[in-house]
């Protein structure tokens, strides 16, 4: 802890967390207001504690509410789990409450009304964006990649072999266990999602431990069929610890920054001097596997990416408003295959929903669809 935030905790310095249960009680007067704006508000304060290392309202600048803009811009372009309507009005509330805190002389200006905290946000279309993978498209995007498997065996296309049975398991584990992007893959933004790890992965119980959404450690099932993937997949990859991702990026300068921190500048560009007629990238995997320092885990921008080029060259168009299969999609079509199919508790225990309303009020749209269809076989 630093002086001035030993002097500010020691005098009574207001925290984020405190001001914010301030705001809602003295402020704000409807209960249904309050409802609507406590978790978003209380999200902001756990962000800049969590991701911004800061606690304490006064320490507040413009590029630490940017980094809460960020964090709604992944949740609705790379998690698609938020509308885009939705992010500003979270944003919104949090820069009510900063104007609140200026009137309160918790603040001096308020950091949110600058074009710095502003332009991460998502473009509002008015239009809520939600997609499931269907069945066909599901089943096309994984025969594909089992196809992309075969050809880079053969030489036949250009990705390397290594790679193409990574963007496998890729694809299968996100349709076979309804896994968030952000359990399984690296955010840059956030430390502690580093990505899936070997370690985390446990082939006789068929369970992975990945950081959840509630940032606690939580098990997640996986099927045989991911099981089979995954299995082939560890056989190939060959990791020399259980440390190294399961889903390791082929980013060139990622990896580098990687070995430099671990083994120095020197070493590294040495190695590449002196590398002969290999190629760059050869010698960087070679110094991951030599010294075991694992390489970096791809990142759910990275997946994203990856996800639209296999949609592309698989041919697949899907419906909706999005033109590719999202991280997301998968999620909410292993969701959508076990609440039709009867099983709620299911999904809920699939899903790790904290409650069963929770899986309820996620498929809303599917079960009036259920109603819809119901009432047509009665009337029809």
């Amino acid at each position: 802890m630093s002086g001035s935030t030993e002097r500010r905790a020691s005098s009574g310095g207001t925290t984020v967390h405190e001001a914010i249960e301030s705001y809602l009680r003295y402020k704000i007067n409807a209960d249904g207001s309050k409802t609507t704006m406590r978790s978003p508000l209380r999200e902001f304060a756990d962000h800049c504690r969590d991701e911004r290392d800061l606690e304490f309202v006064d320490d507040l600048t413009p590029h630490d509410v940017r980094s809460y803009s960020e964090h709604l811009y992944d949740r609705v372009v790379i998690d698609e789990n938020l509308a885009a309507s939705t992010a500003h009005n979270y944003f919104a509330y949090v820069r009510a409450f900063l104007s609140w805190s200026v009137r309160e002389q918790h603040l001096e200006s308020n950091p949110a009304n600058t074009n710095t905290a502003m332009d991460p946000l998502p473009e509002d279309d008015g239009k809520r964006k939600r997609q499931y993978w269907s069945a066909e498209d599901r089943e096309t995007l994984l025969e594909y990649a089992t196809k992309r498997v075969d050809m880079a065996l053969k030489g036949t296309i250009r990705t390397d072999v290594e790679a193409a049975f990574r963007d496998r398991a890729t694809v299968v584990m996100l349709d076979g266990t309804g896994a968030r992007g952000a359990e399984l893959f690296a955010d840059p933004k956030d430390d502690k999602r580093n990505g899936l790890r070997w370690k985390d992965v446990d082939f006789d119980e068929r369970l992975i431990e990945v950081y959840g959404k509630s940032r606690e450690y939580e098990q997640a099932p996986f099927p045989a069929s991911v099981h089979d993937v995954l299995k082939r997949w560890y056989r190939v990859q060959e990791p020399t610890t259980e440390a190294w991702p399961v889903f390791p990026t082929g980013h060139y300068g990622s990896k580098k920054r990687t070995l430099e921190d671990a083994l120095g500048e020197k070493a590294v560009s040495r190695a590449l001097e002196d590398r002969g007629d290999g190629g760059k990238t050869e010698v960087l995997d070679r110094l991951h596997r030599e010294h075991e320092v694992p390489p970096p885990s791809i990142s759910k921008e990275g997946v994203r990416r990856l996800l639209k080029r296999l949609t592309d060259e698989a041919g697949i168009d899907p419906d909706g408003e999005y033109d590719y299969l999202t991280l997301h999609g998968a999620r909410r079509a292993l969701g959508r295959d076990l609440y039709t199919s009867g099983m709620s508790e299911k999904a809920q225990e699939a899903l790790r929903h904290n409650s069963i309303e929770t899986t309820h009020e996620a498929y809303a749209d599917v079960k009036m669809k259920d109603v819809s269809d119901s009432i047509d076989d009665v009337r029809g």
